[in-house]
Order: structure tokens, then sequence, then C-alpha cells
């Protein structure tokens, strides 16, 4: 069994529930027997979740960054030593095919991605070098754990570092790896890339520290409650970066760059960017929590019996109730009446993107036509 999809050793830790088998998450515990209370916590106080199963590779070479810059969306080219960046690779038609996140430490290029996913970006990575000085190797020596809430801060001594990072940067961590800053799925957000055998250590020092046990269930409705979309469960065969709101460089948040030199799937972010509109928008539902079935990821969302869209991860927020994001086709108004599977839903109207701004491509082909 690959280590990668082996369960966690953080799965011995009492009360730790694992995911449901087959899922995406089988590996690593769901939750430690008090889901609402973990996710308080990680947005009141300071939680540890296990995400060890997620997959990670590192490129070393004197033209990784320039490398990596021509075969993917978002710009990183000239990342400085310390800073992350979210990135995509697309297909030939601009459909997202992975999404990944990056981190430039001390020569190495860091990256990490959806566990199941993570051997075909490697692949696709070490068949794009050609001639360049770029060395994409499997790093599943080395793994995953995120801590979340205000009071991380309280926890640089346990961590070894002085100070916290800002978003999407990192610090070099005692011992090995580092400690990255994410700008989601809430504002106090962080990522430990640390040699796999030292999960247990680690865990054990931050949860003496004060960080709460949390699962994947607490980041899941972090994720969702923040619209943040997770590739293979929010997103299909179809899916475009725009519609999963990924447009945008590194001071967006986004992972597509839209002012970078040409890249596979370049035409199709071009031409929605510039001329069109992108068909479905994901959106967050509120979802009727008196039914007695729960919708799954991959039902239709349907409005007067027609399908509108395609639900994505379902998951119970502590204060929201039971919620989903879904891609949405994007003539459908907000105040719509839908059925997700088989209970009732709401489009949060927050969510809803403004997507009215005339496109800078649409305005010079009316001049030219003398609109």
């Amino acid at each position: 069994m690959s280590v990668v999809v082996a369960p966690s050793p953080i799965l011995s830790v009492s009360g730790a529930v694992p995911g449901a088998a087959g899922s995406p998450d089988a590996a690593v515990a769901w939750h430690y027997g008090d889901p609402f209370g973990e996710q308080r916590a990680a947005v009141d106080r300071a939680a540890i979740v296990d995400r060890s199963h997620r997959f990670v590779l590192r490129i070393t070479g004197a033209e990784r960054l320039t490398w990596l810059h021509t075969i993917s969306s978002q710009h990183v080219a000239a990342l400085g030593d310390g800073q992350s960046a979210e990135n995509l690779d697309l297909d030939l038609n601009g459909r997202v095919l992975h999404h990944f996140v990056l981190t430039e430490l001390d020569g190495t290029v860091w990256i990490d991605t959806e566990g199941e996913r993570g051997a075909d970006l490697l692949a696709f990575l070490q068949k794009m070098v050609f001639w360049a000085d770029a060395h994409p190797v499997d790093a599943t020596d080395h793994a995953v754990l995120s801590l979340f809430g205000p009071r991380v801060a309280e926890l640089t001594d346990a961590l070894g570092i002085a100070a916290l990072p800002g978003a999407y940067q990192a610090t070099p961590l005692p011992g090995g790896g580092f400690l990255r800053r994410m700008p989601w799925p809430t504002a106090d957000s962080f990522d430990l890339v640390i040699p796999r055998d030292q999960l247990a250590d680690r865990w054990a020092q931050l949860t003496a520290a004060g960080a709460a046990p949390a699962g994947m269930w607490t980041f899941e409705a972090l994720r969702v409650a923040a619209v943040r979309p997770r590739i293979g469960l929010d997103t299909d065969e179809r899916t475009i970066p725009h519609e999963a709101h990924w447009i945008g460089g590194v001071a967006e948040h986004g992972a597509v760059h839209l002012d970078k030199g040409c890249y596979r799937g370049q035409e199709t972010v071009a031409r929605v960017h510039n001329l069109g509109k992108p068909p479905r928008h994901l959106l967050l539902l509120h979802l009727d929590g008196s039914a007695d079935e729960r919708p799954a990821t991959g039902d239709d969302v349907t409005a007067g019996g027609r399908a509108v869209g395609r639900l994505g991860t379902v998951v119970d927020h502590y204060e929201l109730g039971p919620v989903a994001l879904a891609l949405i086709k994007r003539t459908v108004p907000a105040d719509t009446a839908l059925v997700a599977g088989p209970v009732a839903a709401a489009i949060d109207p927050d969510s809803v993107p403004a997507d009215d701004a005339p496109q800078a491509g649409r305005i010079a082909v009316d001049r030219l036509r003398g609109r």
C-alpha cells in the first residue's frame, strides 16, 4: 500500500473516527468525537487537523521556477524564498486537471495536492521537463498537518519559531519542514509540511501546547463556508477556472494569473475573461436540515424539475447547519427554489459573484463595430 493512502498514525489518537471507507479522507480522522466543538475551536481558539493524506512532491534545479511558470497557470517565475502560491494544471481546453499549493524554500519548490491525484501530477511534471534544469520527484516522506484559529499565535514556542509568517509566506521549522500561512479557509490558517516520521511527535507537541484535535469534518466545513473548492469533489471533468473562482494572482488569492506567458489551456482562460462568461458558478447552498435524507456529491441540483447544477461537498457546519457547494448555471437567479438530491436547497446570496461588468475584449469588439 502506498504511504499516501496508508492510514495515518494519528488515527491511533483516542477518540479518532476515520473518514468513511472509500472517501478521499478515509486515511485520516473525520472527527474526534465532538465535530461541532472541534469547528468552534478552529474558529475561536486553536485546532490541529491531520491532512497527511495529501501528496507531497518537490522540484529542485536552477530552472525549477521558470520551467514551472511555463507549464502552469500561476505567475511563479519570480517567486521569492519563503513565498507560496496556488496553481493549476489545465488541459488543452482549459479544464482543470490539478490544483496544488507550492512553496519555494531554500532552493526547492515543495508542492502538495490531493492524495489520489498526486501521482498523475508528478508524472505530468516529469514528462514535461525536456531539457530544463528542473527535477520533480516524489516527496511523500513528508506530510501535511494544518493549524487553525486565532490562538495559533500562542504556539510559536511549540513550533520552534519566533513569529508566524504572513499569508502565502513560509518559515523553516527546526528539525526539517516548514510552516506556511494560507489565506483560507479562515484568517488564521497554517500548514505544516514536515517529515512524515515527525507526524506523531508534532501532533503530541502541539496538542500538549493547547491545539485541540480536529478532524477533516472541521476543515471541510470551514472550507465550504468560505466557498473554496476541492478538486474532484466540487469540480467535474468540465470545470474551468472561472467557474471555481480560481482566477487571480497570488495577491488576489487565486491560482490563475491573467497577465503571464503561454501555458496549456490559456486560450480558454483568456477568451472567457475577455469575451465571455463562465457557464456555471460555484455557490454555497443551504440545505433543508429537516429532511430524512441527505444529498450526495454528484447529485443533480434542479429547479422546477430541470437540472441546473451539480452538487459538490455536503457537510454540517456548526453555525450554518447543513450546507453544500454546487456548480450552478450562471443564469439561475439567487432566489430560485432548488432541490439538491432529495432535499430543498437555497442559494446563499452572498456567495453569488458579481459578473455584470463588461469585459475589456467585448468593449473593444463593440468599439470596432461602432457600438
